[in-house]
């Protein structure tokens, strides 16, 4: 996998991204996986691939002072981030493949969006189960298929006429998971049992077009794909290209699924 891929972003992205990612994209989710992963005051959570720590202060807040949080990632600026933001959480660089903690440490272990960026995702699946205690909560979550995100297609579909696949693929690397049968066949064979698969309706939210691209190119992958000039015409195309998504006031609105993945360790 090369940085698109792995969903790699440099340190002034990884700013970015909390900035604007997390209120537009993933701050709704938070709740909602730690939810499923029936997080409880005083456990010891695992949130993997944690980026700049949204789930991790979410699981935070529920288990108290008598629980801890492990948030673990392999993007020091994402790292970075997400130490400034709550710095009474332990912050790990680490892979989920190679998980650097015992067996059975955690009551519960969540991931959110992440998985779909991992170099082998069947491996990194078995060491979540590995680190969780029998009778622990595991709730992954995936973004549903670009084909019923209908924004971030026309997205793709812009930057693929505008500067060719390798620039659309930023975009559609987040969606590579959305095919439930797959989700089923991939946690089935990392050993995951009784496997449950909840789509719930999601939405995508940003002030602007301006403000919605800015946050797809300058906070993730292609922050260093992309020169000025060819920012600035991305930004006159997208004025027309994404108005569909234009609601009243100005700002931008359209449906965003996500998968949620569960499971309890035998």
């Amino acid at each position: 996998m090369d940085s698109i891929d792995r969903g790699q972003v440099n340190s002034s992205a990884a700013e970015i991204y909390e900035t604007f990612f997390i209120p537009a994209l993933f701050q709704e989710w938070a709740a909602r996986v730690a939810d499923a992963a029936q997080i409880q005051p005083g456990q010891r959570v695992l949130d993997i691939a944690c980026g700049t720590g949204i789930l991790a202060r979410s699981a935070a807040e529920r288990v108290g002072l008598r629980g801890s949080v492990v948030g673990l990632d392999v993007n020091d600026g994402m790292l970075a981030v997400a130490a400034a933001k709550a710095s009474h959480i332990e912050w790990r660089k680490g892979r989920a493949e190679a998980l650097p903690f015992d067996d059975g440490a955690f009551d519960a272990v969540v991931s959110q969006f992440g998985l779909m960026f991992f170099d082998d995702r069947e491996q990194a699946i078995r060491e979540m189960l590995r680190a969780l205690r029998p009778g622990g909560h595991l709730a992954v979550a995936v973004w549903g298929a670009l084909d019923q995100t209908p924004g971030y297609a026309a997205m793709v579909r812009l930057l693929a006429r505008l500067f060719g696949e390798e620039a659309a693929n930023g975009i559609r690397a987040p969606y590579n998971l959305g095919d439930v049968s797959t989700l089923h066949k991939l946690f089935g064979a990392a050993g995951a049992p009784d496997v449950q698969i909840t789509t719930v309706k999601g939405t995508a939210r940003f002030p602007s077009i301006e403000s919605w691209v800015y946050t797809d190119i300058k906070g993730w992958v292609l922050a260093d794909m992309l020169d000025d000039d060819q920012f600035a015409l991305l930004l006159t195309e997208a004025q027309q290209h994404l108005q569909p998504y234009v609601i009243d006031g100005g700002s931008v609105a359209f449906d965003a699924p996500a998968h949620i993945v569960t499971t309890v360790k035998a």
